[in-house]
């Protein structure tokens, strides 16, 4: 799980204070930042083991979670069956300790589903799970119980941004809440965006996050699959976003029914770490054959972010060319 970074006010972003030094911050007006460097100087597991030690037997201590998932003032923690009874305890340490904090959430299960709906549940504080979280600039209201949010892909979401031409047509197949189309609309200037998604709520999420950032106009909603939307759309992309995990292979075909005689596919996959960079390619290679394209050029590969041990969340930007394309 992807731990949340620091980010130190003006004030004191020149450097990190000294342990001694935290014993002196009393004042009432920085005891949010005392909180926050107590946090730098002891990873999540250490808080909660010092705060555990006699209520948890030793053999017990490896089992607590070593980071957390904060979206907007909602931390998600992955809590071991063996520590459950716990659950209460360690949420609580968590709400005192981790700043601007309002719920604590367990994972209870896996993303389940082509609509990747979470499963977990409030351990402690507000019951209510909808939150507003702010990245890149970019503000997207959800509630973390119905639609999922991946922090470990912020990279990628902001190297995509980067990428957009000027007057583009893209297709987000995939788009959720707009993890991806929010940022392009707002900080590139694509021509059009079409963002699909088989989630009603995630639907409804991306229509409000549209209006919290202020891109009305430049997105495209359609919910509905993607394999069935594209077929209404013909072959209007420049640039297709392919953000979904696992058996993203299973939809290349629609991704080519959209894509101009040019144009680039985001391919988001799951790779052993033996398979790359061979086996994703492959996959890339045959899929536009079948489809009567070329890959013409990988214009980049990337590790995302581990998915399981020496399994990994890749990204390959390929470039493509209709065969009969001159």
């Amino acid at each position: 799980m992807q731990g949340v970074g620091f980010e130190p006010t003006k004030a004191l972003s020149h450097r990190l204070l000294r342990p001694a030094e935290l014993t002196r911050l009393s004042d009432p007006c920085i005891l949010n930042i005392k909180s926050n460097l107590i946090l730098m100087l002891k990873s999540i597991k250490q808080l909660l083991a010092e705060s555990l030690k006699d209520e948890l037997a030793s053999e017990q201590l490896e089992f607590l979670p070593s980071g957390y998932q904060k979206i907007g003032d909602i931390v998600i923690v992955n809590i071991n069956s063996e520590i459950a009874k716990f659950e209460d305890e360690i949420g609580k340490i968590i709400l005192k300790n981790i700043p601007n904090t309002r719920t604590v959430c367990s994972r209870t299960g896996s993303i389940i589903d082509e609509e990747r709906l979470p499963q977990l549940k409030v351990i402690t504080g507000d019951d209510n799970t909808e939150t507003v979280h702010k990245e890149n600039g970019c503000l997207y209201k959800l509630d973390v119980a119905k639609v999922m949010f991946a922090k470990g892909n912020l990279k990628e979401r902001h190297r995509l941004q980067k990428l957009i031409r000027e007057n583009e047509t893209i297709v987000d197949m995939f788009c959720g809440i707009g993890y991806f189309s929010i940022g392009i609309a707002k900080f590139a200037k694509p021509s059009k965006i079409y963002a699909i998604d088989i989630n009603p709520t995630a639907i409804l999420y991306l229509k409000e996050n549209i209006q919290l950032n202020k891109v009305e106009g430049k997105i495209e909603v359609i919910l509905g699959d993607c394999r069935e939307v594209v077929k209404n759309l013909g072959k209007i992309a420049d640039r297709v976003i392919m953000g979904y995990l696992p058996n993203t292979r299973e939809f290349l075909d629609s991704a080519f029914s959209v894509l101009k005689q040019e144009g680039v596919i985001h391919y988001h996959d799951i790779s052993k770490e033996e398979e790359l960079w061979d086996k994703p390619i492959e996959i890339l290679e045959k899929s536009a054959e079948k489809n009567g394209y070329i890959l013409e050029k990988i214009l980049e590969k990337k590790i995302v972010k581990s998915y399981a041990p020496k399994v990994f969340h890749v990204v390959i930007d390929g470039k493509f060319q209709a065969a009969n394309y001159k």
